[in-house]
């Protein structure tokens, strides 16, 4: 008699069905679930993965966008593209808007990361959503390490790192009051490179500039920064042409690329897995504004 095959399930099968069980988690508990979509790498995944937990039916929750003004073009276009594709409903929380109302001001740096949070904020209030997927992973940053898979938002939408709940054996606590939230990040046990991995073994689209393209650039604080209507040269700054490519997809004003010749899903693999440095480390001028700069976006709202 044989003996029955061993069944055995990959890292990224392993990985999947963690992140399926949490969203599904999110649906059953929560009334008015909205899924944060930038079109960045993280998002997307979220969204085959939001497919896959819920097919053959539809996506059963809106997607948001906190849109700065300095977006990428070529993110921009994929995210309407996919949108449309998955019959999916689109909000759209716009900085622009919120500072020509007058909720928010912008920074004389020109960075508007940091005003994104009173947007994000508004349109959670004006949508009353009580549970936000955020494609946030554990290995970017040091914030974002301390964070539970059910993150609790107070009244204010305020992030105590001290007033989280307990996660043990994978029971998640989606309890709150009205007008309290819960931030649900499903990729939290992700890396960058399982995410690319993803992506290969599904064969997600992504958007262009994630792969190596000919792009102006200066350098600046030994980061390289595209020239474009939102990030000027500066005096004695030479701009000259590159190949690049990025690795996170943010404001534009503030989001650096990497030197690259990795033009196809494998080749960045291979890059990815011989970095030393976290995308945001490595391209986010906004991070390096202190120490402490994520945690403080994230205790005042920030995803």
């Amino acid at each position: 008699m044989t003996s029955p095959a061993a069944y055995q399930v990959s890292h990224l099968d392993a990985l999947e069905a963690e992140s399926i069980f949490v969203m599904r988690e999110v649906v059953a508990e929560m009334e008015r679930p909205v899924l944060l979509f930038s079109g960045g790498k993280d998002s997307i995944v979220m969204l085959r993965l939001a497919q896959k937990a819920f097919a053959p039916a539809n996506i059963p929750f809106p997607v948001m966008h906190v849109d700065t003004g300095h977006n990428f073009p070529e993110v921009l276009d994929y995210r309407d593209r996919r949108v449309a594709e998955l019959g999916l409903q689109l909000i759209v929380a716009s900085v622009p808007e919120a500072l020509n109302k007058g909720l928010v001001r912008e920074s004389a740096d020109g960075m508007r990361n940091r005003i994104q949070t009173p947007v994000l904020l508004e349109a959670v209030e004006k949508h009353r959503f009580d549970a936000l997927f955020g494609g946030a992973r554990r290995d970017e940053e040091k914030a974002r390490a301390k964070e539970r898979v059910f993150s609790f938002r107070d009244e204010f939408g305020q992030w105590d790192p001290k007033n989280q709940r307990p996660e043990l054996w994978a029971l998640y606590n989606g309890r709150h009051h009205p007008g309290e939230s819960i931030r649900v990040f499903p990729l939290s046990n992700w890396t960058e490179l399982d995410v690319w991995h993803y992506i290969a073994r599904e064969r997600i689209p992504l958007p262009s500039i994630y792969y190596a393209h000919e792009r102006e650039v200066v350098e600046r604080d030994g980061m390289l920064y595209a020239v474009n209507e939102f990030f000027r040269a500066r005096a004695g700054e030479q701009p000259f042409k590159a190949q690049v490519r990025y690795r996170t997809v943010g404001d534009a004003s503030c989001t650096a690329a990497v030197s690259s010749d990795a033009d196809t899903v494998e080749k960045v693999i291979e890059e990815v897995a011989a970095t030393r440095i976290t995308e945001r480390g490595a391209t986010r001028g906004d991070d390096r504004v202190s120490e402490a700069a994520m945690e403080d976006r994230k205790r005042e709202g920030y995803f």
